[in-house]
């Protein structure tokens, strides 16, 4: 299926082949390839791929730490028209499989890291799998002729050869599994029109350009990780790959690399920054000049310690989601080219969360169509968009209900103000029925953030015989601070239930919303690999143990 008048992710490769043909593109631990080496790697494996019988629209599944050898096979794969469907690592075997059994792949792509599902996986789990190939190790095929190396499937490639790329149906180039905060995942199909658009806009309002060294902290398995990695690639820019996120390697890579780029969510910065304060106090990163940061907003403070420890950096911020190909919205939250203003600009919104309902996440993207489906115009509503960076559809699935005359229900709920800017609420399927009043936990965790004694807040709702549910904030305190007994309030850097309700007060927030216990968290809470808040565990956990928990407030 040839069509050259149509997007493809792989329309990047004669850019690289001749802007970086002699400099590296992936600097990967102690590989490095430069563009041409990184095209004929792809050419090699795309051609592998046609002699093993890889046709358009066959679905590839890759389980893979970040690897330079990953960009080289998602790209290899849609080359030849095949699908790519990254799975999640970090799964248990069981659930990866079920994705498998969804998304039907023929061919499995796994690396050599233990401790994983993949370590453990046997072929014969999944009926429509024909060929396991290992990506980072040299091992002969199996009797059977299924299991294999990328070495062996590589194709030598002479430098004059032409192989024209191949599109799947409808477009798709990869399905990727949401990592949705409850329930199943489900694998959202996005074409190769999606990515290029998503690239194009990163590219247009983040500036990444091919003077960029970027860093990958996103695992290549998630939206945020692909979209940033295709960016990068269609702008010509240096890949350091590390195989995850951690603070210590990734600092290292920085000051090693002269990273001029990355991508954070709130926890990957905190990390970042305690790690880096602890470790190197008055060490500045002044090479790193854009940081995006998307999973959830940074607070004020984490603003202003990123400003502290990445003084050159502009630094943005994205609200979107798998379903829409990653970013749909940007907001600049600091441009050390205007100085502080915009940090300034910034404070004053977030001061006016409990007016406004909610946190705003900038302006739509030069693609995207946003709209409110509210009873009045003024008035919160469910969060709809429209434009090429929408899914197709959820693999194995007809056109989802939510899909409607091209617009797409986020699922979302918020509003858009007089200056175009997105003001999110919340999750419409987190939202807390008390007493017959609708309450968005978002709303009630932005005030109480604003305490300087709080790290961290959860806000749940648990059942009530009386008011249907309550409202329950689980709060981490920070360093130096206290939960004060009764009668010793007063006392510096203390809080207590009766602080905490008058602080609420004080930020005008309805009286309804005020949460009617709280619960001290000790432990780090539970996310999902993108940084998002697992709030049903954190739910569940507070309905389970709420009465042995020592830390019940």
């Amino acid at each position: 299926m040839s069509n050259y008048s149509a997007p493809h992710i792989c329309q990047c490769l004669s850019r690289l082949a001749t802007l970086r043909r002699d400099s590296a593109v992936t600097i990967n631990g102690d590989r490095r390839k430069t563009g041409m080496q990184f095209v004929e790697g792809v050419m090699g494996l795309a051609h592998g791929l046609l002699q093993l019988g890889i046709k358009p629209g066959d679905v590839v599944s890759i389980s893979a730490l970040n690897s330079d050898l990953y960009l080289e096979w998602m790209l290899a794969i849609t080359y030849v028209g095949g699908i790519a469907a990254p799975l999640n690592y970090r799964w248990g075997l069981e659930e990866a499989i079920s994705a498998m059994d969804v998304a039907r792949p023929v061919l499995l792509v796994t690396d050599s890291s233990p401790g994983f599902w993949h370590s453990k996986f046997r072929i014969d789990s999944v009926p429509s799998l024909r060929w396991h190939v290992l990506m980072d190790t040299s091992v002969k095929a199996d009797n059977a002729g299924t299991i294999f190396a990328t070495e062996l499937l590589k194709k030598p490639v002479e430098r004059s050869a032409t192989l024209d790329y191949l599109w799947a149906p409808e477009g798709a180039a990869i399905i990727c599994f949401t990592s949705g905060t409850t329930g199943r995942p489900k694998g959202a199909v996005i074409s190769h029109s999606a990515l290029v658009v998503q690239s194009l806009a990163k590219i247009a309002l983040v500036r990444y350009d091919e003077d960029d060294v970027y860093l990958h902290t996103a695992p290549l398995c998630h939206i945020g990780g692909i979209s940033s990695a295709l960016a990068i690639l269609m702008a010509g820019g240096c890949h350091v790959i590390t195989p995850k996120f951690e603070a210590n390697s990734a600092s290292e890579a920085i000051r090693e690399h002269n990273v001029t780029s990355l991508i954070t969510v709130p926890t990957m910065m905190a990390d970042l920054i305690s790690f880096n304060r602890i470790k190197k106090k008055s060490e500045k990163f002044e090479y790193v000049k854009k940081i995006l940061n998307g999973g959830g907003g940074l607070s004020v403070e984490l603003v202003k310690d990123a400003i502290e420890f990445f003084p050159r950096a502009k630094l943005l911020s994205a609200y979107g989601m798998t379903e829409g190909c990653s970013s749909i919205t940007f907001m600049t939250l600091y441009d050390p080219t205007k100085g502080r203003h915009c940090l300034q600009l910034y404070d004053v919104k977030r001061s006016d969360i409990s007016r406004q309902g909610g946190i705003c996440v900038g302006k739509p993207a030069p693609h995207v169509d946003l709209r409110v489906n509210a009873n009045e115009p003024s008035s919160p509503g469910r969060i709809l968009m429209r434009g090429p960076h929408t899914m197709l559809r959820y693999w194995g699935q007809s056109r989802p209900e939510q899909l409607r005359e091209g617009w797409l229900d986020t699922g979302d709920i918020g509003q858009i103000d007089d200056h175009g800017n997105l003001w999110l609420i919340g999750r419409d399927k987190d939202k807390i029925k008390s007493g017959g009043e609708n309450i968005y936990p978002e709303e009630v965790e932005v005030v109480l953030s604003q305490h300087p004694g709080i790290s961290r807040t959860v806000v749940v709702g648990v059942p009530d015989s009386r008011l249907t549910e309550i409202v329950i904030a689980c709060i981490q305190l920070k360093d130096g601070w206290r939960w004060a007994d009764r009668g010793t309030e007063g006392q510096i850097q203390s809080l207590s239930s009766e602080i905490l309700r008058r602080f609420c007060k004080e930020k005008n927030l309805t009286g309804f919303k005020i949460p009617k216990r709280y619960v001290l968290w000790t432990n780090p809470f539970p996310m999902t690999t993108t940084g998002k808040i697992r709030r049903d565990q954190v739910r569940a956990e507070v309905m389970s143990h709420t009465q042995s928990l020592s830390s019940k407030l």
